[in-house]
């Protein structure tokens, strides 16, 4: 994709009522690309998602919980079986400030919150339909969203 056209995507995507201008089209189409239970990461800088093999999009320079945040306004989680966010559980057994700000991005329950060891959560990323790569430096600023069902369209009004 040419710069240009990245450039041009992003102005668009600022000036759309009710988007969050994180959310540029490259995002969006590969948001709306995803199926009832295909799983996306939100992951750190240090996050090795080329190697991994999905579809990576970068968010340089915002970090991890924002991202999330972001994504959560446009993409329902699945509510059905097993945990449907997943975190990179920390060495030493310990949650992070950067994992419970994950986890409150993601709007959900802590029932429906699970974590992987490291190299577990690897595996499962390379499964993903997504990766979302982020600038985020604190370690462990991983997770995993297992997309639900859109049911019905809700319209807001006129853009304002």
């Amino acid at each position: 994709m040419s710069c240009r056209l990245i450039t041009i995507l992003k102005e668009e995507a600022t000036v759309l009522s009710g988007i969050n201008p994180m959310l540029d089209g490259e995002l969006l189409a590969a948001l709306d690309r995803l199926g009832h239970g295909d799983e996306l990461v939100v992951a750190d800088a240090n996050f090795p998602a080329h190697r991994l093999g999905a579809v990576v999009v970068e968010r340089p320079g915002l970090d991890a919980p924002a991202v999330t945040s972001a994504i959560r306004s446009v993409v329902p989680l699945d509510g059905y079986e097993a945990a449907s966010v997943l975190l990179m559980a920390a060495e030493g057994g310990l949650r992070l400030p950067v994992q419970d700000e994950l986890v409150v991005a993601a709007a959900t329950t802590t029932d429906r919150v699970e974590e992987l060891e490291r190299f577990a959560f690897y595996d499962r990323a390379g499964r993903a339909r997504l990766i979302v790569r982020t600038g985020e430096l604190r370690p462990y600023g991983n997770i995993v969203l297992r997309k639900g069902v859109v049911n019905s369209y809700e319209p807001r009004g006129a853009a304002r």
